[in-house]
């Protein structure tokens, strides 16, 4: 006799083999479009890759000379953006998750969600109509006291569309964004690392300190990238509100401001024409490999300090 056993398999539904394969379809789909995309604005961007200001109106001698100020100014920006959003986010989140009485939590939860539906036009009307003449008299005195720092040099802007003013628009922008992944995954630290911090002695906020911002590295990582992400690409808040010249600088404060990839693409397709529509598709391009460095440097980022959260 033997007394090996025969291996049972479950039976296979045909709901399973019509899930099982939509689930493949679904995710195979998105790697699909992801090569569509690189696949489209590639083979249109070869012919303004070696384009001249000859071929070109729009150049004013080549293609990387045009590209340069253009990608200083969108990472300039969404990096502005992102070192104002990310302590108020991080801050708001706490107090949702950790601070907040429950019912006043649920409401401000939701007012978060709420902003992060709200379209982009309406920020950028907010920022040119109300943001901008309101904080321009904040510049004038910035300049007029702080001149000394570099990013504070003059000549102040007369109407305050600066790069700076836009930079606070997508931080506001982006500030949902953040809160809502940072609440949640403050909301997920295991309750009994809390109880044992707290247990020791620890006040509130070093349980916080020791605890929940340790466990919640990875998110916040992540989140600020996602935040991030969505500052590189904004285009109709950025094309209303900055006044852009095409300079490169780190001025915070003056008329002379950079333009950024995708508001300068929003502006400028409309009378494109010619070689001049694969000079702004190659500025796409280069806005979508920006974009996918910075989300594969977070991958990796969060890969590497995943060990060290408390996550696992």
């Amino acid at each position: 006799m033997t007394t090996a056993t025969a291996q049972i398999t479950a039976k296979q539904r045909p709901g399973d083999r019509v899930f099982s394969g939509s689930a493949v379809f679904a995710g195979s789909m998105i790697l699909v479009t992801l090569a569509a995309v690189a696949g489209f604005l590639l083979i249109q961007s070869l012919p303004a890759l070696v384009a001249s200001n000859e071929d070109a109106s729009i150049l004013d001698s080549n293609f990387w000379a045009y590209v340069g100020p253009l990608v200083f100014g969108t990472v300039w920006a969404a990096l502005l953006a992102l070192v104002m959003a990310l302590p108020i986010s991080i801050g708001i989140a706490l107090f949702i998750s950790h601070y907040a009485p429950r019912r006043l939590a649920s409401v401000l939860g939701y007012i978060v969600d709420l902003l992060a539906a709200v379209p982009s036009v309406v920020f950028g009307l907010w920022g040119i109509g109300v943001l901008a003449p309101a904080i321009q008299p904040l510049y004038s005195w910035l300049v007029d006291n702080m001149g000394w720092f570099p990013l504070f040099a003059g000549p102040v802007s007369g109407t305050g569309r600066t790069i700076l003013t836009a930079a606070v628009v997508l931080a506001v922008m982006v500030l949902p964004i953040i809160t809502a992944i940072c609440r949640e995954v403050f909301l997920q630290t295991p309750v009994l690392h809390e109880e044992a911090a707290l247990a020791l002695g620890a006040t509130r906020w070093e349980m916080i300190r020791i605890a929940v911002l340790p466990f919640g590295r990875p998110g916040i990582i992540s989140a600020s990238v996602l935040g991030l992400g969505r500052a590189l690409g904004e285009t109709m808040a950025v094309a209303m509100v900055l006044s852009a010249t095409g300079a490169v600088t780190f001025q915070l404060l003056t008329s002379v401001n950079p333009s950024t990839i995708a508001a300068n693409i929003a502006l400028s397709f409309p009378e494109a024409y010619g070689i001049n529509v694969n000079v702004l598709i190659a500025t796409g391009l280069i806005l979508f490999v920006v974009t996918f460095a910075v989300n594969a440097l977070a991958r990796w980022i969060v890969s590497r300090r995943k060990e060290f959260s408390g996550a696992n």
